[in-house]
């Protein structure tokens, strides 16, 4: 059985083990002077794709890309300018065209917001979905979410 965030639980950042830091930067802030909303589809896009889009970690092999197809994001608590920020991505599930991810963005030690995304792997010729191959499902064991077990 899957196991998504549940609103009401407490991630933890050692849970997640694709992890990378980022800056807040001023231009994240809204009027009321912390982070927008729709920033944080940004840190949630930047931890996927630098993930998926480095080519040595052998998810995107030639002719194929992803595309991502859901997102439901859940904001915890606000940031704020300055700061830094600790992004954490884990795979929850794989399906025959697509692996879910749950993501995190951390602040100061604190979750300040989590996500579910769907992406799905596409011919590049076809644009169309394809299946998951048995080398991409190898290459991404090591960042199966601790604590799930994605069949």
């Amino acid at each position: 059985m899957n196991a998504p965030l549940r609103s009401g639980a407490k991630p933890r950042l050692e849970d997640f083990p694709y992890r990378l830091s980022d800056n807040v930067r001023f231009a994240d802030l809204d009027p009321n002077q912390h982070v927008n909303n729709a920033v944080y589809a940004t840190y949630f896009e930047t931890g996927r794709v630098t993930l998926m889009k480095d080519r040595s970690y052998g998810l995107m092999p030639e002719g194929v890309s992803w595309i991502m197809v859901r997102l439901d994001m859940h904001f915890r608590a606000e940031l704020r300018w300055p700061g830094t920020i600790e992004m954490g991505l884990g795979v929850v599930k794989f399906g025959r065209t697509s692996v879910t991810f749950d993501q995190v963005v951390f602040s100061e030690g604190e979750c300040v917001a989590s996500a579910q995304s769907v992406s799905v792997l596409l011919g590049e010729a076809t644009r169309k979905p394809t299946p998951l191959t048995p080398d991409i499902l190898a290459n991404f064991q090591r960042w199966i979410r601790r604590g799930v077990n994605p069949a």
